[in-house]
């Protein structure tokens, strides 16, 4: 193994932890930052009053239980190692304390993006190298699913814990934050559906998203309409779950001084359809594409390797977790300016 090939296989795993290393003291830093001010603000009465709450024994319960069993499942359906689980352990049972529309994100992403990514998946051999046989490990995990749970750390820190409806008028950072994870989630479960399904559906070659040249199937950054309309689709199934859990969860009394809740399901729809295309833009300038001898999408360069797109400067790990923190950070302003 040359020096260059070694310094590939190391960055799968170092440039996403890196990231998450930055994003997560500059989030918390905002966080504090927000927090002083309220408490220094003329309603700090009030955010002392209805910003925490004391969690239930029933809710430690729930945040314990329920990551186990999707653990466990999808160690028996051998969709995640035993890394990926132990770690997609703890984002639950962080999801779940905080709110269960949050951890319904998780689990839609999961059960919903496990089964596109065994979708056809003998075909998909044939067209890209396929290293984790369609198991998710711990670094898979972090760069899906750590943005959600970074903001679900702050959600628990400044909001408390409970289910709330979005309502930017009344509970602005509440709202922030709640469709600041279902967004994260929704981009990262458009952009599967759009990868897994996208790719092995249709006739036609796909496009590269930054100059439209028709490209082999599974290209890093080569998109589809098929694939658009897929990962919207995706995004869709995020957002109708948050909004199910919105409407079983939180109070009818509360709903119903509360702002429309169904514009939930068309965001994340958005989350989904957007995340896609950052990813792809991301994919086809950041990250390598190349043929190899035999016909296959490769992802580094090498002896009888064509390129076809992009630097080798990110790998699809450290694309999703950066296309995840864009449209987390998007997604609540969108929503705070359309919403009715």
């Amino acid at each position: 193994m040359d020096r260059g090939e070694e310094e590939y296989r190391r960055s799968p795993v170092l440039i996403p932890v890196l990231l998450s290393a930055i994003a997560i003291p500059l989030s918390m830093l905002f966080w504090t930052i927000n927090v002083v001010y309220s408490f220094l603000s003329p309603s700090v009465e009030q955010h002392q009053s209805d910003g925490y709450i004391v969690i239930s024994p029933w809710r430690w319960l729930v945040a314990v239980l329920l990551p186990i069993l999707c653990s466990l499942w999808g160690l028996k359906r051998k969709a995640i190692v035993m890394s990926g689980a132990i770690l997609g352990f703890m984002m639950g049972f962080i999801l779940t304390l905080t709110s269960l529309s949050h951890v319904a994100c998780l689990i839609a992403f999961f059960f919903t993006s496990s089964k596109a990514t065994k979708f056809r998946i003998e075909k998909k051999k044939t067209i890209e190298e396929l290293k984790e046989g369609g198991q998710r490990n711990w670094i898979q995990v972090l760069c899906n699913g750590g943005m959600a749970t970074q903001l679900a750390i702050l959600y628990l820190l400044d909001v408390g814990c409970g289910e709330r409806p979005i309502d930017f008028d009344k509970d602005y950072r509440s709202s922030w934050l709640s469709i600041g994870i279902m967004g994260a989630t929704a981009c990262c479960n458009g952009d599967t559906w759009a990868s897994e399904i996208g790719t092995v559906v249709g006739k036609s070659d796909p496009f590269l998203i930054t100059s439209r040249k028709r490209v082999p199937r599974g290209t890093n950054g080569a998109v589809s309409w098929v694939g658009l309309l897929v990962s919207a689709l995706g995004g869709l199934v995020v957002g109708l779950f948050h909004y199910l859990t919105v409407l079983y969860a939180v109070d009818s009394a509360v709903l119903e001084v509360a702002a429309p809740q169904w514009p939930i399901i068309v965001l994340g729809g958005v989350g989904g359809l957007l995340g896609s295309i950052v990813d792809s833009i991301l994919g086809a300038t950041l990250q390598y594409s190349g043929i190899n001898e035999k016909g296959m999408i490769v992802e580094r360069p090498g002896k009888g390797v064509k390129h076809i797109s992009g630097r080798q400067i990110l790998d699809n790990h450290s694309v999703n977790l950066l296309s995840s923190i864009i449209i987390a950070l998007t997604l609540p302003r969108i929503a705070n300016l359309v919403w009715p």
